[in-house]
């Protein structure tokens, strides 16, 4: 959840700690306007690379310095003439469609009344010198009414940034990492935010919290990479560290309560102050140990922290006045406690906060050594070999090693039955649930009991049929582990396919373990899959006709889940716009294994499923796909298209590679993909690399060499073309003219695809022509032996188009 537009609510450190991190945020949170500093300013122009503001008319207030440094203002227009005015203009045509699907035009230029900044870079002394150099004239008087009015508003925003506020204070180089913001007070656009952030990938900003059907969302309009790094002139921040080694003891009470101790050791890219984690919020912290010494961990919420970093639970440690120096060796220790395990029923149990039960930071292969006490009664299986289990008394003590670095460490709790496999040297273990958790426990049913024989009224002779007696009847519950020896079967059979096709990946054990719910989670040598999927298709409680479904959990899920220990582990995403990638080669590598093993009408049947969500309208008669492309990410997530990010990521992902696939041809696609893989293993990748990868396997002579066309329509575009072909032939065998014209529509102008033609000749190879399309008909030609027998418009599903 993203925090609302002018919010008042003060938030204090949840910790009752002392230290500078908790001095410094008491500080930002009582700060207050400075009268004294309140200027009236007339065409003052401020600019952060595409983010432009004309302070036009009125007054601009600034907050009393906090640790020496001003970090809010508010501007008001409201006098005489008073008027602000945004121009912003997106680099590229998929961020202006962006912009334009939420504030009907492709380029921002919004008038504003009210604006209140929050900044830690240097916009504070730049703003106080173009005033001051302008001639501005300071009002006391405007700045105590100012004051009295906007000072609770600005202390809101301030405790909405309160993490990064004090993180960027307490760091040497405050003024290259630091961040600028502006609620903005729209005339015509309402209430909206925009945001310039050098530690981000893609500095720049827009968006606007909304709401529908009871639920908040924060829509972002656009958000792009700045031109200062665009053009080179800056260099992107590196990784503030490396985590290189975990180590973690933790014990899980009777009461599933869980006490933990982790052990990290990073390595600094950059002196720093302070160390950014993630951390559940159902954890608490009760002491940190910086190498060895006394730390200060500071953990409140923070309303904006996802819209800074797209980060939910942030943690940060601090040393006093100490720094970390770059390339040496930091030691954390972090002891804390809290409930990640729910009961999910009778000796069923739900593991919740699975990435970040412990301390942790997004895309860091790190090596991990983690020690589990809990009641020996219980089963636990987690990522990494298992290097000792032994009991002591009433407890099971359980070490396991990752033998190399892995993205994520999970574990799982419960009663299991357990089935091993070995493949390849890999073990594979699958374990069920003794007993389904209580959302699958069956209804009673009505049963209706033996009636007393029917007796005749006295006068009318007629047979008096007394009451039918009903009682419910329990019903035996679904077996969980009746597919045990299947799934376990499945499971090697598909892990044996993948590797061949991929290569081994970096594990030697894959543990495939039950989760409440209708989702999984491939963790590394970690499965989470649904129970539904241990259950007869009998047995699940889907309505009738749901043969999709079925297919879902009987072949597609266990498959996906599988395939992550490739995509998604193995390798993943760098940035937010990548994560459409490991999902799309998880879903396809499923539907691939699925292919092999139904042929190829199953994955034909699949597909156009997957078109028919991608075409549905929505309310306002848009089609789901038109939310924006696959490179959007968590920003499908809108209140106008809720649904649209997993019919977008995974669906027009899989169609995605699936039309790649026919570019390339089946053999060369495959080995693209193992070469992907071996280069960029346990390293971070783009869109950009894969892009650069799939274009050395084209055949020789294609089209579009460079996949530019392709990726900038299919990845970076939006639309689904309806195609119709016609085609003609003129003179005589063996110099037959054939002739064809292929028009597409429900697109805009600027739309292409390549598209295969396939001409069938008598007792002859088919020939395959592909076509370029356009806003205009496009004609292609060719001389033939012989008569066509027939011509087919894409016959093997290789362009997305509506049907």
């Amino acid at each position: 959840m993203r925090a609302t537009l002018f919010l008042v609510s003060l938030l204090f450190p949840s910790t009752a700690w002392c230290g500078p991190a908790q001095d410094l945020a008491r500080d930002l949170l009582n700060s207050s306007l400075d009268p004294s500093a309140c200027y009236r300013v007339r065409n003052l122009r401020f600019a952060r690379d595409e983010i432009r503001l004309y302070f036009t008319e009125g007054f601009l207030i600034f907050g009393k310095p906090v640790n020496g440094t001003r970090v809010s203002a508010v501007f008001s227009a409201d006098v005489e003439g008073g008027d602000g005015e945004l121009l912003l203009m997106p680099p590229s045509p998929s961020e202006r469609r962006s912009l334009a699907s939420f504030a009907r035009t492709p380029n921002l230029n919004e008038h504003f009344g009210n604006a209140v900044l929050v900044f830690t870079d240097d916009s504070a002394e730049e703003l106080l010198s173009m005033a001051r150099e302008a001639g501005a004239a300071p009002s006391a008087e405007m700045g105590n009414l100012l004051a009295g009015k906007w000072t609770q508003v600005a202390a809101s925003f301030l405790a909405s940034f309160e993490v990064r506020l004090v993180e960027d204070l307490l760091a040497p180089n405050r003024k290259d990492r630091g961040f600028f913001f502006a609620a903005m007070s729209g005339k015509t656009l309402g209430n909206f935010d925009i945001i310039h952030d050098p530690r981000r990938s893609h500095q720049i900003n827009v968006g606007q919290v909304a709401f529908r059907e009871e639920r908040r969302f924060f829509d972002v309009w656009t958000n792009f990479e700045a031109r200062s790094w665009r053009s080179g002139l800056k260099q992107p921040q590196d990784r503030d560290f490396q985590i290189e080694n975990v180590a973690i003891d933790a014990s899980i009470e009777s009461d599933l309560n869980m006490k933990a101790v982790s052990r990290l050791r990073l390595i600094p890219r950059q002196t720093l102050r302070s160390i950014g984690l993630e951390l559940s919020q159902q954890m608490r912290i009760s002491e940190v140990k910086i190498n060895g010494a006394p730390g200060d961990a500071f953990y409140p919420e923070s309303l904006r922290a996802n819209l800074l970093r797209n980060v939910d639970n942030l943690l940060v440690l601090f040393t006093g006045e100490k720094e970390f120096p770059a390339g040496q060796p930091v030691d954390l220790e972090i002891r804390y406690e809290g409930k990640v395990i729910a009961q999910a029923g009778d000796g069923v149990y739900y593991v919740g906060s699975r990435g970040v039960w412990y301390p942790n930071r997004r895309v860091q292969f790190s090596n991990y050594d983690v020690t589990f006490r809990f009641p020996k009664h219980l089963d636990l299986v987690a990522t990494g070999e298992l290097v000792e289990e032994r009991e002591e008394g009433e407890w099971k003590i359980s070490r396991r090693k990752t033998h190399s670095p892995v993205r994520l460490f999970g574990f799982n709790l419960g009663d299991y039955e357990r089935k091993k496999i070995t493949r390849s040297g890999t073990v594979i273990e699958v374990c069920a649930n003794r007993k389904v958790e209580a959302a699958l426990q069956p209804k009673p049913r009505p049963v209706e009991l033996p009636q007393a024989t029917a007796g005749p009224f006295p006068r009318t002779g007629r047979r008096n049929t007394p009451p039918s007696d009903v009682m419910m009847m329990p019903v035996p519950p679904p077996n969980p582990a009746a597919r045990l020896e299947q799934l376990a079967a499945e499971f090697a059979s598909a892990f044996d396919e993948m590797a061949l096709r991929f290569g081994k990946p970096n594990i030697r054990t894959l543990t495939v373990s039950p989760i409440p719910g209708r989702f999984g989670q491939g963790f590394p040598g970690l499965v989470y899959l649904s129970t539904m999927s241990y259950l007869e298709e009998a047995d699940r409680p889907l309505p009738r006709g749901s043969e999709m479904q079925q297919t879902f959990f009987s072949e597609i899920l266990h498959a996906h889940e599988i395939a992550h220990q490739w995509w998604g582990n193995g390798v993943t995403a760098a940035e937010y716009q990548d994560d459409w990638l490991m999902e799309a080669l998880a879903n396809y590598t499923a539907l691939w294994i699925l292919e092999k093993k139904k042929g190829s009408r199953s994955l034909d049947w699949i597909l156009d499923l997957y078109r028919e969500d991608l075409l549905r309208k929505q309310e306002d008669g848009r089609t789901v796909e038109s939310a924006g492309p696959v490179t959007m990410g968590y920003r499908l997530h809108s209140s106008q298209y809720p649904t649209s990010w997993p019919v977008i990521t995974y669906e027009k992902g899989t169609w995605i590679l699936h039309m790649l696939r026919k570019r390339l041809g089946d053999a060369a696609f495959q080995k693209m993909l193992a070469q992907f893989y071996q280069r960029n293993a346990l390293q971070p990748v783009t869109t950009a690399q894969f892009q650069k990868v799939a274009a050395e396997f084209l055949p020789p002579q294609s089209p579009d060499p460079k996949l530019e066309s392709f990726f900038d329509q299919w990845v970076h575009g939006t639309g689904i073309p309806t195609l119709k072909l016609t085609w003609t032939t003129t003179g005589r065998a063996p110099k037959l003219r054939w002739k064809a014209t292929v028009t597409q529509s429900d697109v805009d102008e600027n739309f292409t695809a390549w598209v295969p033609i396939e001409i069938q000749l008598p007792r002859q190879k088919p020939i395959v022509k592909w076509v370029q399309t356009a806003a205009e008909p496009v004609t292609i030609e060719a001389v033939l032996t012989a008569p066509p027998v027939k011509v087919t418009l894409d016959p093997g599903n290789a362009t997305l188009a509506r049907k």
